[in-house]
């Protein structure tokens, strides 16, 4: 019996390049004409892998948003990577997003992704592991479809296809 190939879903985003993105972000909200005396600011912590928007109005942390998207883009991070809460107001009249560096595939994720590719009728094994998804199947032909597949679907955050053997 031939052994089986397999390969793994995952959902991983470089950190580094987040960090950088921010960073540029913060310099150009010094530099830009219609952001520079706002008072908006934008910090990242490593640690949480949250991303803190505080200005003085919706509008202007929407802006601040859109720049850091543009940046996050330019850096090759996945802009679903980031999922960010509603607005929160603080003291005076400022206001305060948070977004969430999402990092590996959780229970329900996991679930629909193995539901949706046992769906599709292919002669492969799916199994979950922590946080990520293994699929395996003797014919790297049916891997490839699955692999197709998958880039077809959105499933509300990035997917990486690893260790592909």
């Amino acid at each position: 019996m031939a052994k089986d190939s397999s390969f793994d879903v995952v959902s991983t985003v470089d950190l580094q390049e987040v960090d950088n993105a921010v960073q540029q972000a913060a310099r150009e909200l010094t530099q830009r004409y219609d952001l520079k005396g706002s008072g908006a600011t934008l910090e990242l912590s490593k640690p949480d892998k949250t991303i803190t928007v505080t200005a003085p109005a919706d509008f202007v942390a929407r802006q601040v948003i859109d720049l850091l998207n543009g940046r996050l883009h330019r850096r090759g991070v996945d802009l679903k990577a980031v999922a960010w809460s509603d607005p929160q107001t603080i003291g005076g009249g400022k206001v305060r997003l948070v977004g969430t560096v999402v990092m590996g595939i959780d229970q329900p994720t996991a679930k629909a992704i193995s539901k949706a590719v046992r769906d599709k009728k292919l002669k492969c094994k799916v199994t979950v592991e922590d946080e990520k998804v293994r699929v395996s199947s003797p014919s790297k032909d049916t891997l490839q479809q699955v692999i197709a597949f998958l880039r077809d679907q959105d499933f509300g955050i990035p997917l990486q296809f690893v260790n592909y053997r």
